[in-house]
């Protein structure tokens, strides 16, 4: 009788774990397969907007003040000063208008960041016609957070993180990213000159 609750026991710790780590593959299967499918109810669901929002402002108000810092035109000048003090809530209402269901929808499908200066067209980013071949990446940042890493072939060097944050003891919601550092300023040249 002993050996059967300790194989209980153990069974049921056993199972516990294999569910405290595994949920959170279940969450991205599911995002990833409602940004497929174009399912804003799903996205709703499986997305904390609040916290993801700020998460991309925080990422795109930090790599607009060190673009502006490395130029020394805006860094010098008294207008490049008022716009780095504007920056932050320029991003801030861009972001509010453009990050919603289809956008995250788009970002899963192509591992693209959204533009925060075009906000106008990308309210309402189209599907693909075809699946592009992402590649997708897995792993635990700490015990609450998880990252779905998201690659377009084309562009190897720039992995999108989607940051997924513990709700409860099983439950997981997108609520963050990090987006991939921009190439330098002479490997942009060289893709627009292509």
């Amino acid at each position: 009788m002993k050996g059967l609750i300790k194989g209980v026991v153990v069974l049921a710790v056993v199972a516990f774990l294999v569910a405290y780590f595994g949920t959170p593959l279940l969450t991205v299967n599911s995002l990833v397969a409602a940004a497929k499918a174009g399912d804003e109810a799903a996205l709703e669901r499986l997305v904390d907007f609040p916290a993801f929002r700020d998460s991309l402002k925080d990422e795109l108000t930090a790599r607009l003040m060190t673009e502006a810092e490395a130029d020394p035109d805006v860094r010098d000048s008294a207008l490049g000063g008022l716009g780095m003090m504007l920056a932050p809530m320029l991003v801030s209402g861009a972001v509010d208008a453009l990050v919603n269901a289809p956008t995250i929808a788009a970002m899963v499908r192509t591992a693209d960041t959204p533009d925060p200066t075009d906000a106008a067209a990308a309210r309402t980013p189209q599907p693909e016609g075809e699946d592009q071949d992402i590649r997708q990446s897995y792993a635990y940042r700490d015990l609450n957070t998880f990252v779905l890493g998201l690659t377009d072939p084309d562009r190897p060097d720039e992995k999108l993180k989607l940051l997924l944050k513990r709700q409860g003891l099983f439950g997981w919601k997108l609520s963050g990213v990090d987006l991939p550092n921009p190439p330098p300023s002479g490997e942009v040249a060289r893709s627009e000159a292509k």
